[in-house]
């Protein structure tokens, strides 16, 4: 077992310094202040270290007991969301405890290893915790493994002339970010390394446009959904722009498609709706989503008044309707199929991180675009009137029309002069066929053109026989008396 292996020795207690009479001076000498008696001089001045005893007391019992798993935990979510308070990394890890204080006492032992480091103290006295290099190191050996993309780390670097710490500023549209994604995870809905933050998307032109957090949550019936996390310190038409520009990334070819849909694409746009999803980039990039549409997209509100979302969310089903909004299907039966056509749309649904805090992800806190009301994330997501609707309705709709069409098809069939019975199938196609006028009848069933035809065909039988029998013998003549050639009357 490798000593420096920062795996193995995280749960085991720190020991005690050498107290080896040794090194013990063999007279008191006198010590200068703050150096207690009996220890060596040092110039460095007094270490923590030096009084063993005060620091084994003050730690708490129950971190000497924590577990390796709870700090991989916490190193892994370190690493996805590069910083995060105790809180947050609490809802990250093990949502089901009561209170966020094994977490603070884990990351109390993680930072007695040196793997993390507390970055700033919030207006709110709460604590935040990143990775330090040594930390972001183990990390991202527990990490990329998965494969799953760790975050920069965050250096410390100090002020040359104060020696203050810099960059310790920490954004609150970040804090946002992990606090969805902590009570996204503590409603069941993901795992902790099912999410990714600053996920770019590639445009044709080169733009790339980055989702604040992707969420990959199959157990939950969300498979894939992006969330952009909106402190209204954007305008509400730069958010239908991101929105533009999900759909336009939703319907990008990958490089290695076929020349021909390639040609087709750049010549005609619109032909890319009939491209199959499965031969588009973004079915490269993520999982099949369960649902129609592209890759639902998730608005998320924070620090923020009611009133200026609602005024958002019109602004966004308004000029965004075009991306987000259903069709109607292409189909013979327009009035009967009331079904939307959700292929080409991205699924769109906007709530609060405040609701999310109060009520929990997975509570009826979700509004779709185009919808009243707020619903669960599955039901929102789900469309009802989708494509499993409009399979029933054009089912019941073409059934209706045959039964309709072979009614009146009833309606026009032939009826015999002679007996008053309906033409079969075989007679009616006889009577209307290329053929037709070659028979002798048309205005009588298939039995009676058969007695008809009977009827002809005995009366030629007898014809026949009567020109084919011997000739009759006169009356005048004897019989067995031939008459001569030249036989001359008497």
């Amino acid at each position: 077992m490798p000593a420096d292996d920062p795996e193995q020795h995280l749960d085991q207690p720190g020991q005690t310094p050498s107290m080896d009479p040794s090194i013990t001076p063999s007279a008191p000498r006198p010590q200068r202040p703050g150096v207690p008696a009996g220890q060596a001089r040092r110039k460095g001045g007094r270490r923590r270290s030096d009084n063993p005893r005060v620091d084994v007391a003050r730690r708490p019992k129950h971190r000497k007991n924590s577990t390796g798993p709870r700090r991989r935990e916490l190193l892994q979510a370190l690493g996805i969301f590069q910083r995060a308070t105790p809180d947050q990394l609490w809802k990250l890890t093990r949502p089901d405890n009561k209170h966020d204080k094994l977490t603070r006492d884990n990351l109390l032992d993680l930072q007695d290893h040196r793997l993390v480091r507390i970055e700033l103290v919030r207006e709110d006295q709460r604590q935040v915790w990143v990775l330090t290099k040594r930390g972001h190191g183990e990390a991202k050996r527990l990490l990329e493994p998965k494969g799953i993309r760790i975050s920069a780390l965050r250096e410390e670097k100090y002020y040359p002339v104060t020696g203050k710490l810099l960059g310790t500023s920490y954004d609150d549209h970040a804090a946002a970010v992990t606090s969805t994604a902590a009570e996204l995870h503590r409603a069941g809905i993901g795992h902790r390394l099912g999410f990714q933050t600053e996920i770019g998307h590639r445009l044709a032109d080169g733009y790339v446009q980055r989702a604040d957090l992707v969420v990959r949550a199959p157990a939950a019936g969300v498979p894939v959904m992006l969330l952009e996390i909106d402190r209204r310190s954007e305008d509400a038409h730069d958010l239908v722009q991101k929105l533009r520009r999900y759909w336009e990334w939703g319907r990008l070819l990958p490089k290695d498609a076929a020349k021909g849909t390639v040609d087709l694409v750049r010549s005609r746009p619109a032909a890319i709706e009939d491209v199959d999803h499965e031969l588009r980039l973004w079915r490269r990039v993520y999982p099949p989503t369960g649902r129609e549409g592209l890759v639902p997209v998730a608005f998320v509100f924070a620090d923020t008044t009611e009133a200026k979302v609602a005024t958002t969310v019109a602004v966004l089903e308004e000029a965004g309707r075009r991306y987000w909004a259903p069709r109607r299907y292409d189909t013979l039966y327009e009035k009967a199929v009331t079904a939307r056509d959700y292929r080409q749309a991205v699924p769109v649904v906007v709530t609060t991180l405040e609701q999310l805090q109060e009520h929990g992800a997975n509570a009826a806190v979700w509004r779709r675009l185009g919808r009243t009301g707020e619903q669960t994330l599955t039901d929102a997501l789900d469309n009802p009137d989708g494509d499993a609707l409009y399979r029933r309705q054009y089912a019941r709709a073409k059934a209706e029309d045959e039964r309709r069409r072979a009614a009146e098809r009833e309606a026009r069939r032939p009826v015999c002069k002679r007996c008053g019975r309906k033409f079969t199938d075989e007679r009616w196609e006889e009577t209307t066929a290329g053929t037709a006028w070659k028979a002798r009848e048309l205005s009588v069933c298939g039995p009676c053109s058969a007695d008809d035809v009977a009827r002809e065909e005995a009366a030629a039988e007898a014809a026949r026989l009567e020109a084919a029998a011997p000739p009759k013998p006169q009356h005048d003549e004897e019989p067995g008396k031939l008459r001569g050639l030249f036989r001359r009357p008497s």
